[in-house]
């Protein structure tokens, strides 16, 4: 008899410092796609549900497909988006009597009425299902792990890269050992273990040798081992106020004789990533030294790329903080490109004026006062779009983005890419569908984190982080009224 297998998506990073709400509107804006829409949203492309379609395929299995939502990181998920998905996924199960389930999800989700949004989504699903059905789930490597997701999913695995380019071999890494445990082969049971720290394994970074990569290495020896499954290091999410906010270390074991052996690695190797906590691969620059730096980089081909870290839409941020653009338009750079800044007020602005139309217009800064008034700016609309593009870089090349009506404003030397959507910018597209070719440009402004490494280190010259503060995604943890966060813990109060 054929399994039929239920395949969905349920992803959310949650800021709970955004004043954000994540309503079903935020899943339509990002990524929200239904029953039979979802392989034709998802095959052929760098993501976990791929590789779920392609797994079916190989295993022989029947895909039943559930809902697939994304969500741009931000507030608390509402309870009826919640509540909604949640009765999709089990409606979706239930209507074809499944034999398991591979759930893609983030492992950072908070809800309005749950601070573990995973847990709770799971609690849920064996309400109605029981403990027998086989549940597989894939989660981001900066997941927030519980005891109770480890409790109720039967695997559980991550990605092991930041930028995140496996998120396709993660999800094959689950759908493999979901097929081991349907076939009787084993009997997957998961450990996790936390420690008393908000951030710590360099925040999980793999683009240069540190302590992510040295951990991995480490749970790849321990993964050697007789009866061990799958070790995943997750960096944690700090930007959550929530108990279990942090790293974690994820065992998969199998059966209950490997459960000690699971625990002791899992102690062992959280152990080993308290030391790491002082340990940090990249240096962030505030927003003066950071085009102080600039003028120091020697000449050559490809940009200099300025990540703006704190205000990063990918981790929660508004992504119209105006602190590191108005910084470079002051500084007269000249032949720069910035993407993106969130304003769907002035990119109506300038689709009402047309292309060519000279405007003057308030950028950014509506969303908090905190992170910086609104930039008083003269400038002429290069170019107009409707603000869609298709990923073609490491990081989940293949997918469609829509950002709404957009458009590029030429303030002196810079090109800004104004959005009427909120995205971290981790694809060369951003500037593309735009008519601006990255690697020409002298400067690149992109508000991210560490993602933009993936499409933009290939062309970059010269790469500068910048923390201004102005922004819910700063590194500054203790300028955040953290209230929920198990205490004592490190930075904010352990050293």
């Amino acid at each position: 008899m054929t399994r039929r297998v239920l395949i969905a998506g349920f992803k959310h990073e949650t800021n709970t410092f955004s004043k954000l709400p994540t309503d079903l509107a935020a899943y339509r804006a990002r990524a929200l796609h239904r029953g039979a829409e979802v392989p034709g949203a998802y095959r052929d492309t760098r993501t976990e549900i791929a590789a779920f379609i392609d797994a079916c395929e190989r295993h022989g299995w029947t895909p039943v497909y559930g809902p697939a939502g994304d969500a741009t990181p931000s507030g608390p998920v509402t309870r009826e988006a919640f509540e909604t998905l949640t009765d999709e996924i089990i409606a979706a199960a239930q209507s074809e009597a499944v034999s398991a389930m591979l759930l893609q999800l983030h492992g950072a989700m908070v809800a309005e009425h749950a601070d573990d949004g995973e847990g709770a989504l799971l609690e849920a699903i064996r309400a109605r299902f029981g403990r027998t059905l086989p549940i597989a789930v894939t989660l981001d490597l900066h997941a927030n792990v519980t005891d109770k997701m480890a409790d109720l999913a039967d695997i559980i695995v991550s990605y092991r890269t930041y930028p995140h380019t496996d998120m396709y071999e993660t999800g094959t890494r689950a759908a493999d050992l979901l097929a081991r445990q349907l076939d009787g082969a084993v009997r997957p049971r998961v450990t996790v273990r936390r420690g008393a720290m908000l951030d710590a394994v360099d925040h999980g970074r793999t683009t240069a040798p540190g302590p992510m990569t040295e951990m991995l290495a480490r749970a790849a020896a321990f993964e050697a081992e007789p009866g061990i499954l799958s070790i995943s290091i997750n960096a944690g999410f700090p930007w959550a106020d929530i108990a279990d906010a942090g790293p974690s270390v994820v065992v998969v074991a199998d059966g209950e004789e490997a459960a000690a052996r699971a625990a002791d690695i899992a102690q062992t190797l959280i152990d080993e990533i308290w030391q790491t906590r002082h340990r940090k691969s990249i240096e962030t620059l505030d927003v003066e030294t950071a085009l102080a730096r600039l003028a120091t980089v020697a000449p050559g081909p490809g940009p200099v790329v300025l990540a703006d870290y704190a205000d990063n839409p990918g981790g929660g941020g508004y992504g119209d903080s105006p602190r590191l653009l108005g910084g470079l338009i002051a500084a007269g750079i000249e032949n720069a490109a910035f993407a993106t800044m969130y304003d769907p007020e002035a990119a109506a602005i300038c689709h009402r004026a047309g292309e060519g139309a000279e405007v003057s217009l308030a950028l950014g800064g509506k969303m908090d006062p905190a992170f910086g008034a609104p930039l008083e700016v003269c400038g002429t609309v290069q170019r107009l779009t409707d603000g869609r593009l298709t990923f073609d870089g490491p990081m989940a090349k293949g997918v469609h983005i829509d950002m709404g009506p957009s458009a590029v404003l030429r303030v002196g030397g810079i090109d800004t890419v104004i959005a009427s959507g909120r995205f971290q910018v981790y694809d060369q597209q951003f500037f593309r569908h735009a008519g601006i070719d990255p690697a020409s440009r002298a400067v690149l402004g992109v508000k991210s984190a560490h993602h933009f490494r993936a499409a933009f280190g290939p062309i970059a010259r010269a790469s500068l982080v910048v923390d201004s503060g102005a922004g819910l995604t700063s590194a500054n943890f203790k300028a955040l009224p953290f209230r929920k966060v198990r205490r004592p813990i490190y930075p904010l109060d352990l050293d």
